[in-house]
């Protein structure tokens, strides 16, 4: 709900001299915020500054275009008062054409006093009967704690001219008392004449009032500086928790990287303390604890602002390029004349630890980083202040000396940025560093996987404000379920989760269990049974197989996964549970549970003495769906026809059906044949060898004593069966090789 939205409903219970004075009808009468509400509420008078005269052109541009659209709106309006009206506001309101930025900065403290009055004012409005507080939609919290800050420093400053005022005011009646005190004494008139008297009563009154007003401007000033403090504490505490989020978005997390909104907070508190330290100056007299606080506060919000916009890839390979861009918050403020300049360097876990309690930069370097610096450009259109490293490269990197079994894809390090920069305004340069989030450097893309595998459980398992890169041993199976979900569902871009059976089933794997109906919430998952340990019975680890289905999912089969089709995990005990009551030809898809990226077909047959029996078609691999999509190859098989639990197979699947031709495919089921070649035996033999025991095995399963050319599918002759090998999973052949 806009801004102004909310005020509507809030005016009504105001009282006149608080309308009066928010909304002048000699400067910005409310006709101007009702009819340009939407308007004004899109533009960035936050922004503005009374004194800085870079900044006058946009006002001027803002004074202008409010001119033109009271000029439109009162054209449009039929009601001819409020046509009358608004074409007299319009040309009272060039009356700000000489001071554009005082109009500007008028209007964001209309804006700010209209946050602050709903933020305190709402509250105490439930007693009437026609206000909800759920009808408004409060400010954000910064905004508020920055709106009051703000607000704070105008009445410390509306103070300071107070007495000011009132100092002259003083000096004037004491520069008066003396010119009548002189002559009364030397005439000898009398003293207590009523003239002096009134007077020297009014100088005691105004230095009664001066010391008042003094003393509660100290204490105002006291009170705006902890404001300040604690407004930059939950500002720190928010970027920590951007820079968090980022972290968590590895694993599928929602996170929103708009920085601008925390740009704009540290730009505020900027000013707030530029205002305030110039304040603590014209108190008259040092004030030793006020300016170093605020000195040690403009330090942390400086060195804060650093942020990385966008994080390097956490796996990177060697002598590959990549991309990483770092961004201040405070780029307007920096000092012009001299280009900032920012270095990225490696650093190991142990240098990022004493990072954060030396803060000083590593001197020893553990890599050689190409095209590590760049500088800190800012971009008027978008109002950042970025350094993009473009064509960055790790050259060569030392390793540290591994403890017991830990592979170089357990080794986390990091990206340290650093630069010097000056503030407008302050007379030091100051130095600023930020470490990008933990990185796993390789050699080889076969090491991919098991690097991926580390910063999962690292962006998974890792605590906020935690000692770099420390992450558990072991931790919920409940915790590690969810991961994984959210993960899988982020990866495929789709909203079907994997549900309790698929849940139920990766415990199962991961802890080598076959209890369909245990209970494995609260058993713990070690890092070493998620990717150090291979599965029983495997040549690869847990999180090599899930990756591998992930892989599949995301490059074939997202929209079979997104509509349902795909039953997935679900071990061999369950499979056999749900179908064993169904009629012959029922089937439903599952991954693979024997190989790395592979999805099966699981299904109802009649067996030899009349029963039935369940059969697990050979595993469509990402080089099978290549050739031929899922949807064609559950066409080509006239064995299954209807999904799990009653869905007629071309009802469902008639959308994902090709043009291409159907194959006259003969399901081999997995393992039917249990005497085996390699393929390199298989290639040694000649075509028509390869051909004819290929028709004699084609021939025992179909029961027929002799082979025959029709036995075998018509894209297979003896002329190009060396070829056929390479596509045996096209046919559905589980594989060749274990036919011949």
């Amino acid at each position: 709900m806009a801004q102004w939205t909310q005020m509507q409903m809030l005016i009504q219970y105001l009282p006149d001299q608080t309308i009066n004075e928010l909304y002048s009808a000699t400067t910005f009468p409310i006709e101007v915020r009702y009819f340009l509400a939407d308007w004004i509420e899109e533009q960035r008078w936050e922004d503005f500054e009374v004194d800085n005269v870079d900044q006058k052109v946009q006002a001027e541009s803002l004074l202008e275009q409010i001119i033109a659209k009271l000029q439109t709106k009162a054209q449009e309006i039929s009601n001819v008062v409020d046509k009358m009206k608004l074409m007299q506001i319009s040309r009272h309101m060039s009356m700000f054409s000489s001071q554009p930025l005082q109009f500007a900065t008028m209007v964001r403290d209309i804006l700010r006093k209209e946050r602050v009055l709903l933020s305190t004012a709402i509250p105490n409005l439930q007693q009437f009967p026609h206000f909800s507080s759920r009808e408004v939609v409060s400010t954000a919290p910064n905004m508020r704690d920055v709106d009051h800050l703000v607000l704070k420093v105008l009445e410390l400053q509306e103070c300071r001219k107070r007495i000011h005022h009132l100092q002259e005011e003083l000096n004037w009646e004491r520069q008066n008392f003396e010119s009548l005190h002189g002559p009364i004494q030397q005439n000898g008139l009398d003293p207590q004449n009523s003239e002096l008297q009134k007077i020297q009563t009014h100088i005691q009154q105004l230095e009664y009032n001066v010391k008042t007003i003094a003393k509660n401007r100290f204490q105002l000033l006291q009170e705006t500086v902890d404001c300040l403090d604690q407004c930059q504490a939950r500002l720190i505490s928010r970027l920590k928790a951007w820079r968090w989020e980022q972290h968590q978005a590895t694993i599928g997390l929602p996170f929103d990287d708009n920085l601008s909104p925390l740009q704009t907070w540290c730009e505020q508190l900027l000013g707030v303390n530029g205002k305030l330290r110039q304040e603590v100056m014209l108190m008259g007299e040092p004030i030793p604890e006020l300016q170093e606080k605020l000195a040690r506060l403009l330090q942390a919000l400086i060195q804060s602002s650093l942020m990385v916009d966008k994080q390097p890839p956490q796996v990177i390979k060697t002598q590959s390029k990549f991309s990483t861009t770092v961004r201040y918050l405070l780029g307007e403020k920096v000092a012009p004349g001299k280009p900032v300049m920012v270095k990225a360097q490696i650093i190991t876990e142990m240098q990022a630890r004493s990072l954060g309690q030396m803060g000083t930069v590593p001197s020893e370097n553990v890599g050689e980083l190409i095209n590590n610096s760049a500088i800190l450009e800012h971009n008027t259109a978008s109002k950042s202040t970025c350094a993009t490293f473009r064509n960055m490269s790790i050259k060569k990197i030392k390793r540290a000396d591994r403890k017991g079994s830990e592979s170089v894809t357990e080794e986390k390090f990091a990206l340290l940025f650093s630069a010097e920069i000056t503030i407008t305004g302050c007379d030091k340069p100051y130095k600023i560093q930020m470490i990008s989030l933990p990185v796993v450097i390789i050699v080889h893309g076969s090491q991919d996987n098991n690097a991926l595998a580390t910063i999962i459980w690292d962006c998974a398992f890792s605590e906020p404000d935690r000692i770099p890169f420390v992450v558990p041993e072991r931790v919920p199976w409940k915790r590690m379920c969810m991961i994984l979900n959210s993960k899988f569902t982020s990866e495929i871009q789709t909203q079907h989760n994997l549900d309790q059976y698929n849940q139920h089933f990766l415990a199962q794997k991961i802890f080598d269990k076959h209890d369909i109906s245990g209970d494995f919430s609260n058993m713990m998952v070690t890092w070493a049974q998620f990717n150090k340990e291979v599965l029983p019975g495997r040549q690869f680890t847990f999180w090599q197989w899930f990756e591998g289905v992930m892989e599949l999912t995301k490059k074939h089969l997202k929209t079979y996964w997104s509509d349902g089709l795909i039953f997935g995990f679900i071990g061999k005990q369950h499979l056999h549970l749900i179908l064993k009551d169904r009629p012959n030809g029922t089937f439903l898809l599952r991954f693979s549970d024997s190989e790395i990226g592979g999805i099966t077909i699981a299904y109802v047959s009649a067996s030899e003495n009349g029963g039935q029996k369940i059969q697990n078609i050979q595993p469509f691999t990402k080089r099978d769906l290549d050739i031929r999509c899922l949807g064609d190859r559950i066409r080509d098989i006239d064995h299954i026809t209807f999904l799990y639990p009653e869905y007629p197979k071309h009802d469902v699947f008639k959308k994902y059906y090709t043009g291409n031709n159907r194959l006259n495919t003969l399901l081999i089921p997995v393992g039917k044949f249990p005497e085996t070649h390699s393929e390199s035996t298989v290639l040694s033999l000649s075509m028509q060898d390869i051909y004819n025991r290929l028709c004699l095995c084609v021939c025992r399963e179909a029961g027929s004593a002799s082979p025959t050319v029709s036995s075998l599918p018509p894209h297979i002759s003896s002329a190009n069966c060396r070829s056929a090998l390479s596509f045996r999973s096209l046919y559905a052949l589980p594989d060749i090789c274990h036919c011949i």
